[in-house]
């Protein structure tokens, strides 16, 4: 990936990123690997997880029972950690999503000028 390429990447907030480890895993279960690359490849490879982000976002969702972990083995045949949404992470998916969505819309209505900006 070139510079440029990389300058056009935005870095994810730890919120965020533990809100899109949940949506990919509501999928079903994945390997940390295939977390990050659906995360790429759904965000049109906008948002790029690093490993160093990745696995300690990973242990977090673990620690507070959202997500849980058992071996396996990948489809290139290694073996791997597979991370799968408890029924407590499925709660509190839906409870972040909302969050998401309202800040989203907060964000919004601040970027979007007021029908009565620019009216003299």
């Amino acid at each position: 990936m070139s510079t440029k390429e990389q300058k056009k990447r935005i870095e994810l907030l730890q919120g965020t990123l533990d809100l899109l480890i949940l949506r990919t895993l509501r999928l079903g279960p994945a390997h940390g690997h295939a977390v990050a690359k659906a995360i790429e490849f759904n965000s049109d490879e906008v948002l790029q997880v690093e490993q160093g982000s990745l696995y300690p976002a990973l242990h977090r969702l673990i620690k507070r029972g959202w997500i849980s972990v058992e071996g396996g083995t990948s489809e290139n045949n290694r073996r791997a950690k597979f991370y799968r949404l408890t029924t407590k992470g499925r709660r509190q998916l839906a409870v972040e999503t909302g969050k998401w969505e309202k800040l989203a819309g907060a964000i919004a209505r601040i970027l979007r000028p007021a029908a009565h900006e620019g009216k003299s």
